[in-house]
């Protein structure tokens, strides 16, 4: 990647910036856009408030066509966890049901399956990680014929695996149950298509992979959820018309749109609709060939040293996340520490250290990392 796209990123100046798993910099054009939605609102109140929906509806239609959806497929919620809660709120669960997952995946998909298991008596089984990976094989093995959902994440926080998706929607579809995939780690690094891929349900926000500060997610639903999956959380804009506003009979709208209740993060969005824009400007099967390079190169650097490569490389299953381990017993968290007192950013994760580059990042910030590991 050129000069002239790091340059959109401030951060490149201040810090060898490799966290973006976390929580990314969001480029300058993001910036200039939420803050020119902020002084719009500062200086004409509501008067332009109809370009604040035009804006939102141009950004719903970039993030359904980087998912392969429709727009009125996509809704903007406050997060991953709200995305998914909603959707285990508002599905009619019977006793004896169950959901497969697997045991290493972040909260956001794991609490709000285990609150079912609490409240309707409906089953949790998880897969185990096996060497990094989950072993699909085992996965859908615990499918049967009362599994509703099964919940997985496209890329794994902990070791950055990234799961067929396609083939666990088969999976699924033979036992008749929804695909619900976390993709906050994936989208805007990998290509997603929900049809080809058959995923039911897919749920992300867009403070890390898709460079946008954090208060704004995103949830698809398919046709074929929207028929077993129910607004919960419901508000004013929830239908078809909300400026008709005494019209009580008006019915939800049309397909995930339903799932928006109300006032949302509008400079956000300003800020979103600019991130994305450059994402497709760049291309993602690009930024996809870049990050599969540079971590190829951390993990070849690493071969023959005293750290320990936890994340699967192998073909279909590698992603712009590495995670490592040192052999000698040095902690994440020191690691961690070490590299951040010489500005290189990266993260402690379980019994992990995970580093993540993305589209701006260079070989040579990844040569600065390896040689500065203790």
């Amino acid at each position: 990647m050129n000069e002239d796209l790091r340059a959109l990123f401030p951060v490149t100046k201040r810090a060898n910036y490799l966290n973006h798993a976390a929580v990314s910099p969001p480029p300058t054009p993001a910036i200039e856009a939420i803050q020119l939605q902020l002084r719009d609102v500062s200086e004409n109140g509501s008067i332009n408030f109809r370009s604040w929906i035009a804006t939102r509806e141009r950004t719903r239609r970039l993030l359904a066509e980087m998912l392969g959806a429709q727009p009125e497929q996509v809704a903007f919620l406050r997060n991953t966890s709200d995305a998914l809660s909603t959707v285990a709120n508002g599905i009619d669960w019977k006793t004896g049901d169950n959901i497969v997952t697997f045991d290493n995946e972040f909260p956001s998909n794991i609490y709000p399956w285990l609150r079912l298991r609490d409240a309707f008596g409906v089953e949790v089984r998880m897969a185990q990680e096996r060497e990094g990976r989950v072993d699909l094989d085992e996965l859908i093995s615990l499918l049967d014929a009362r599994t509703r959902l099964v919940a997985i994440s496209h890329v794994q926080y902990a070791s950055g695996f990234r799961a067929d998706l396609e083939r666990i929607g088969r999976a699924a579809r033979a036992h008749d149950a929804l695909l619900v995939v976390d993709a906050i780690q994936s989208l805007g690094v990998y290509p997603i298509d929900v049809d080809a891929q058959l995923v039911d349900v897919a749920a992300g926000a867009c403070h890390k992979w898709l460079l946008t500060p954090e208060g704004v997610g995103w949830l698809y639903l398919s046709a074929r959820a929207r028929e077993r999956v129910k607004p919960t959380l419901v508000g004013w804009i929830s239908v078809p018309n909300p400026e008709d506003y005494n019209n009580f009979d008006q019915g939800w709208n049309i397909g995930t749109l339903a799932w928006e209740t109300g006032t949302g993060p509008v400079a956000l969005i300003y800020g979103l609709e600019a991130s994305l824009t450059l994402l497709k400007e760049i291309g993602i099967e690009r930024i996809q060939t870049h990050l599969e390079s540079l971590t190829d190169h951390l993990c070849e650097r690493l071969l023959d040293s005293r750290y320990q490569l936890v994340s699967s490389r192998l073909r279909g299953e590698k992603s712009a996340i590495v995670c490592i381990q040192n052999v000698d017993g040095r902690s994440p968290f020191e690691l961690y520490s070490h590299l951040k007192q010489r500005n290189i950013i990266t993260a402690p994760r379980g019994d992990r250290l995970r580093i993540s580059p993305h589209l701006y990042n260079t070989q040579t910030e990844i040569d600065e990392l390896v040689d500065a590991l203790p």
